[in-house]
């Protein structure tokens, strides 16, 4: 219908926008509004889309993005702690519902193969779809959503050698199965001991040159996501796997939430093509005779996979709460599973009926577990009571990550000479301030001195939500920008922030503004305050009575 290809991109983004207003206004998620403007723009219904080779590139660089982000996010002293119950949960998950679920298929009338195929379909969860669903309720850096991070990343590991195995039967024959997985296995290897290296003596010090220039930090971000995860897929990995480690090599940088909150933007843009591209490629032939099937097996996906993860997690000490919020983040089947019965049929081991039947029960768990995902916390406040059965009488995991964090009093915007004298007096009465600062040399000169420090500024909201506010009694923005204090002030009110709040001025008519803004706000001025004190302090020569 749409001759070019830029054409058809900008119906599909058009279409999507609208069908996102009408979901927000019914208050429904926007991925699944995003999944049904991409069965609409698809084949099976207006055909809009036939720029499939642009849609997927745009969506290979969203996703990413995603997982660069998520990467970034991980506090590598971590490892040790969710290492052990992101392995166990993950392994046993999937170990739980391919053996399961190939049983059902077989009770359902499938044959052996068709049943191995719909059995390891039903195994993977949507890590794209997960981590973007916690990350928009800021659940990524709580304790469930670590450990799910940490299983799906293993459910993609598996993915990968599932994947290798299917192909090198396919086409090398079964004496090529194990060369070809010791193959991958040792360029993978290799890849991750370049990523340590780079994340050890390379990218420190790098960023803090790049760092000089905001666009220039933002463009080498984007940059080394997508340069990984390609050096990953050419290793025959997973380009996900790729951008993740990417992410991992500058968490542990000073500069890591000011790159997280300065891509989120385009990360959801782009990630708008992923949807679309899945949606686009649903399959709904001979749906008619998988109704039934279809639905025992969805009900299995959202009901037995989160069974499982909350057993497993219960048996390893978790809290039950905790247990149900990460196993709410397996109620679905992931886009990998449509590409492993894309190359199923292929290969001719199962006919287009087994792809059509795993195409719906996909459709059907991405949608019902978007919603238990969203809105998971009123779920447990209703349920919680009956799953005192996966929780040991004692548990040895509380409801937060099990890491020391430092107590911060004060988080202080800006350290120039205003700022730095308020620093010099908060530190000398005894309190933790963490310094938030643009000037690079400023903060590794801050940083020598043990003086917390965070790279970022005033006009960064995710930046903003993820400063430690619950542990702080105070905020402090020493820079005289009155559209950013404004923001700050915004942001900080919209996070629930019920500790002080000063901004600075140098003009009256800022600071008219900002204590209009919100009450209780206090605002420094630096410069007023001084000439007040100087005129109250001064000897006027030849008067007795003049102050000293």
């Amino acid at each position: 219908m749409l001759e070019s290809d830029f054409a058809q991109i900008a119906a599909a983004v058009m279409l999507a926008a609208g069908i996102g207003g009408i979901a927000l206004v019914l208050r429904q998620p926007l991925i699944v509004a995003y999944l049904a403007a991409g069965v609409l723009v698809g084949p099976t219904a207006l055909g809009w889309v036939e720029a499939e080779d642009q849609v997927n590139l745009l969506a290979h660089v969203g996703v990413s993005i995603l997982l660069f982000l998520v990467g970034l996010k991980l506090d590598v002293r971590l490892i040790k702690t969710m290492g052990p119950v992101a392995l166990a949960t993950g392994l046993g998950q999937v170990t739980f519902t391919s053996v399961v679920g190939f049983f059902i298929a077989l009770g359902l009338g499938f044959g052996t193969t068709e049943a191995i195929y719909i059995a390891v379909a039903l195994t993977f969860s949507s890590t794209i779809i997960i981590v973007k669903l916690l990350s928009d309720k800021r659940e990524l850096e709580e304790l469930h959503g670590r450990i799910a991070v940490g299983f799906l990343i293993v459910q993609d590991l598996v993915v990968i050698i599932v994947m290798i195995t299917l192909t090198a039967v396919g086409t090398t024959g079964d004496d090529r199965v194990a060369m070809e997985i010791l193959e991958v296995f040792a360029k993978g290897v290799g890849f991750l001991l370049g990523i340590v290296i780079l994340m050890r003596w390379v990218m420190p010090p790098l960023l803090d040159q790049i760092a000089r220039s905001q666009e220039l930090m933002v463009l080498f971000a984007v940059g080394w996501a997508i340069a990984a995860a390609a050096t990953s897929e050419a290793l025959g990995l997973s380009s996900e796997v790729g951008a993740f480690l990417a992410g991992v090599t500058l968490a542990s940088t000073g500069y890591r939430e000011t790159i997280g909150a300065r891509l989120i933007t385009l990360r959801d843009v782009l990630l708008l093509f992923f949807f679309i591209q899945v949606g686009s490629s649903l399959e709904f032939a001979d749906i008619g005779d998988n109704i039934v099937p279809a639905i025992v097996l969805s009900l299995f996906v959202l009901i037995g996979n989160p069974i499982i993860v909350m057993v497993i997690m219960g048996s390893m000490g978790y809290r039950r709460r905790t247990g149900f919020m990460a196993g709410l983040t397996v109620a679905q089947i992931s886009e990998f599973s449509l590409i492993l019965a894309a190359l199923g049929f292929s290969l001719g081991h199962i006919d287009s009926s087994i792809v059509g039947l795993i195409t719906v029960v996909g459709l059907f768990t991405i949608g019902m577990s978007t919603y238990l995902i969203l809105y998971s916390r009123p779920i447990f406040d209703r349920i919680g009571h009956l799953l005192s059965i996966f929780e040991r009488a004692h548990p040895t995991h509380g409801e937060t990550i099990d890491e020391e964090t430092q107590a911060i009093d004060v988080v202080l915007f800006g350290s120039g000479r205003f700022g730095g004298s308020i620093l010099e007096q908060l530190s000398e009465t005894g309190k933790e301030v963490l310094v938030v600062d643009l000037d690079p040399e400023v903060l590794h000169t801050l940083r020598k001195r043990g003086v917390p420090t965070l790279f970022g500024d005033l006009e960064e909201p995710e930046l903003i939500a993820s400063l430690p506010l619950g542990r702080t009694r105070g905020v402090i923005s020493t820079i005289p920008h009155l559209t950013g204090n404004l923001l700050l002030i915004e942001t900080l009110r919209r996070l629930g922030y019920r500790g002080t709040i000063a901004v600075t001025a140098h003009h009256d008519r800022d600071a008219e503004v900002l204590a209009a803004a919100e009450e209780g706000v206090t605002v420094l001025r630096p410069f007023s305050t001084a000439a007040t004190q100087f005129v109250d302090d001064m000897v006027v020569p030849g008067d007795p009575d003049s102050a000293l």
